[in-house]
């Protein structure tokens, strides 16, 4: 890639806020233009989120099914969730599997991330694996509301070819899977016991 991009950069000049609600963080920005020409970019802030994908024992995977309220239905996604304040992307992805399938995991692997909305918000989510799964008891959200279930990495690539499965995370984590079981990219794993630190950052 061409490392000259000040022809393409904008500049950021001045920010309004036009909604900070409990989820949703709103901001104008006003740029300027590489031809000095000035604009208004709408987005939304946010925290940044962990997906988890779960290796169980026999191969398969760990999924969710929930209703996603935007959409007006139930989606199948891999488990995942948004960064508590100060929380470090290995904490987060523990707490978010254990919460919302009740797994722990023996040991985790870093893949890399992704910017699933990048024309309208700053949001970037870390991709973890996980195996050694051992399952207990869900700790749900109040008003969370998901089933958890399993399903083989070709039944996961079906639904992505029929258009049955749909979230952005879900098909991208459904490629580093497929990737990662042929060999081509491979992963370093690390005992689950050993913590990231504080905020987004990967060692």
């Amino acid at each position: 890639m061409n490392d000259n991009e000040s022809h393409l950069r904008e500049t950021p000049l001045a920010r309004a806020e036009l909604l900070r609600g409990h989820f949703l963080h709103v901001v104008r920005d006003t740029v300027r233009l590489p031809d000095g020409g000035e604009a208004t970019r709408e987005f939304v802030l946010h925290p940044g989120a962990v997906m988890v994908i779960g290796l169980l024992d026999d191969g398969r995977v760990v999924l969710e099914r929930q209703f996603r309220h935007p959409m007006q239905a139930v989606m199948t996604e891999f488990p995942a969730g948004k960064f508590d304040a100060g929380e470090g992307s290995l904490a987060c992805a523990q707490r978010e599997l254990l919460e919302e399938t009740g797994y722990t995991a023996r040991e985790w692997a870093f893949a890399g991330r992704l910017a699933p909305t990048i024309a309208y918000s700053d949001e970037v989510i870390d991709i973890w694996f996980a195996r050694g799964l051992t399952h207990g008891e869900r700790q749900l959200d109040k008003g969370e509301f998901l089933d958890v279930f399993a399903a083989t990495p070709a039944e996961l690539q079906a639904w992505c070819f029929s258009g049955e499965v749909i979230d952005c995370k879900t098909l991208i984590g459904s490629m580093w899977l497929q990737n990662v079981l042929r060999g081509e990219w491979v992963l370093e794993w690390r005992p689950g016991n050993v913590a990231t630190d504080a905020g987004q950052s990967v060692p």
